[in-house]
């Protein structure tokens, strides 16, 4: 029974070291050392904790099944607060054959910050815009732009910096306005 609880307990140390994992990794592409630092001290020692547990009941298969099931659930859990959290910035690219002008006030009337560029496509005019968000605001994004110009061509790239221009207000949290 002991062993048992002890599988449990590494089970949902995993669960909470493997998502800190993820987001630990978000932070250091995003250069932003001073929180990723922190995140890899409560990582690596809540790891640290669980290695203990399973090899205190190294003969027990319980404790080899809560460490690869606390993994594999930790790592979707990881994904869901990385989704959740959708730190940072995105580039969308959108090039319309169609006459942007209202996809354009559209997306200015949402508070965003478009550049409009006209150029030719391989079957005539066309129109180029730029737009950089929040990530957390790429679903709202892109349904304003299927409304407008269900044709259109959207790309989508994260960037690691952006600055200068207009960008929304940034927040520090979702949902949490300043």
């Amino acid at each position: 029974m002991e062993a048992l609880l002890a599988a449990l307990l590494v089970f949902a140390l995993r669960l909470l070291d493997v998502p800190l994992s993820t987001v630990r990794m978000l932070y250091m592409v995003r250069g932003e050392r001073g929180v990723a630092a922190l995140l890899a001290f409560f990582e690596s020692l809540i790891w640290l904790f669980a290695i203990t547990r399973v090899f205190a009941h190294i003969s027990s298969p319980a404790q080899y099944v809560g460490w690869a099931a606390g993994f594999a659930t930790g790592t979707a859990l990881g994904m869901a607060v990385e989704n959740w959290l959708a730190p940072g910035q995105v580039l969308l690219r959108v090039i319309t054959r169609k006459d942007a002008a209202g996809l354009v006030a559209a997306l200015r009337q949402a508070g965003y910050g478009v550049t409009e560029i006209r150029g030719e496509g391989r079957e005539g005019p066309v129109s180029l815009i730029f737009v950089v968000s929040q990530r957390r605001q790429l679903k709202k994004l892109l349904r304003t732009i299927e409304e407008h110009n269900p044709a259109a061509f959207v790309t989508v790239e994260h960037t690691q910096r952006a600055r200068g221009g207009y960008l929304q207000e940034l927040h520090w949290w979702p949902g949490v306005r300043k």
